[in-house]
């Protein structure tokens, strides 16, 4: 590990390699990324003792730092999420490469043939916390899509991270492409952080996949492009015309699956007409499932509950903590996720295709769903293998950050000696 003082030198030297490495792997052919990433996934499966010895280390960390619960479940690897990251791997190995995908063409009057083509964005550099799977995640759509990456996980994930990554570089290496080409920033040091997020002349943007503090930080203080991810204050309306099974069942696994990742659903609207029959219990069932759960004046009349105050109302629990209040219509729910949420996710649970339409076109979340748990909000749930991050801005990237959203295009202008008038 460098002392503090070797810092700026350090990382310096990882964005000249990171940068270099890129323009290698721009060009380098899918075959080979797809051998790479399969090495890797072979690489973590063999080293799996390794990997869990590793994570221990971690979790003692996280014990002494304090860890919430919920943060060390995101923390701990064991060997069924180390087959998860695993399955990942060959996912993302997998798929289609998108770079030199033709999005468009066109011909022109001129005799111009134009192609617009897929192309990576560069040096890609990820922030993120807790979470080792990221590593992994990370560092194959990055490679997948021709991207240099320099990864800095978070400071309770260290060990788990870099046996991880140790495992990405022997697949790098079997196939001859550039060490550098998945880096991870060998510090605790929170400096290295600050250096990454000004290195504009070797990192073409940065994704920070974490918490409010970590995101808003890197927003506050980055010189280079951003790809958001902000928390996920994740809403489930139940609507009027709501399927009750669905309901409870939906709501449920929503909450109550993982509480720790950003698809977690953190806050409960309930039709009015429903506030004593299946808003009523849809509320017990969450609390005889051990959630506290945060209600408003309405709700409070259920024993059991807490009397909701206003911090509740867009709050990110990431643990068995839900909000839960009554509104008035779909246009009440509408109206709260606009003025509460995080453009995250939000859910609603109706059987009217017309309310369900509705909720979709006024709310602009970069997810929205129908009937269907918020757990689903993960990149490989929508088919991209693994995530980068959920992007929460509109700029470029919205919703899981696969391989194709960490492209850009380029221009491919052809023609047959055509001059201009």
């Amino acid at each position: 590990m460098k002392d503090i003082a070797d810092i700026p030198a350090l990382m310096a030297q990882i964005g000249a390699q990171a940068k270099a490495a890129s323009a290698e792997l721009a060009f380098a052919p899918p075959e080979v990324k797809r051998a790479a990433l399969e090495a890797a996934a072979d690489a973590v499966w063999s080293r799996r003792t390794e990997i869990i010895e590793a994570n221990k280390k971690d979790l003692e960390f996280g014990r002494d730092k304090g860890l919430s619960d919920a943060m060390m479940d995101r923390l701990m690897l064991d060997e069924p999420r180390i087959e998860g990251i695993v399955s990942g791997l060959r996912t993302v190995a997998a798929q289609d490469d998108p770079v030199g995908e033709v999005l468009t063409q066109w011909d022109m009057p001129s005799g111009l043939n134009i192609r617009r083509v897929r192309t990576p964005l560069g040096v890609v550099g990820v922030i993120y916390e807790s979470r080792p799977n990221v590593t992994a995640d990370a560092g194959a759509l990055c490679l997948k899509s021709g991207n240099a990456v320099i990864l800095r996980g978070g400071s309770e994930s260290f060990h788990s991270s870099g046996a991880i990554h140790a495992c990405l570089v022997d697949g790098l290496k079997s196939v001859g492409l550039p060490e550098a080409a998945i880096q991870l920033v060998p510090t605790r040091d929170r400096a290295a952080v600050q250096e990454l997020l000004t290195m504009v002349d070797t990192v073409d943007v940065i994704v920070p996949r974490g918490g409010k503090g970590l995101v808003g930080l890197v927003q506050r203080e980055a010189r280079v492009p951003v790809f958001a991810h902000l928390e996920g204050i994740v809403h489930i309306y139940v609507d009027a015309a709501a399927d009750a099974q669905k309901a409870m069942d939906v709501v449920l696994n929503a909450k109550t699956r993982r509480t720790g990742i950003c698809g977690a659903a953190e806050c409960l609207l309930i039709h009015e007409s429903l506030a004593e029959t299946l808003g009523a219990a849809l509320i017990q069932m969450l609390l005889d499932a051990g959630v506290r759960v945060h209600a408003d004046e309405t709700l409070q009349k259920i024993a059991g509950t807490t009397a909701a105050t206003p911090e509740d109302w867009g709050k990110e629990y990431l643990d068995m903590d839900i909000a839960a209040k009554v509104v008035p219509d779909v246009d009440g729910a509408i109206a709260h996720i606009r003025q509460y949420g995080s453009n995250h996710t939000d859910c609603i649970l109706t059987e009217d295709d017309a309310t369900a339409a509705r909720f979709f076109e006024r709310l602009d979340s970069a997810i929205l769903m129908r009937n269907a748990s918020t757990q689903f909000a993960d990149g490989g749930e929508f088919g991209m293998g693994a995530e980068i991050g959920i992007a929460t801005g509109k700029m470029h990237a919205r919703g899981p950050v696969g391989a194709a959203q960490l492209t850009s295009f380029k221009y491919l202008v052809e023609g047959d000696g055509a001059t201009r008038s």
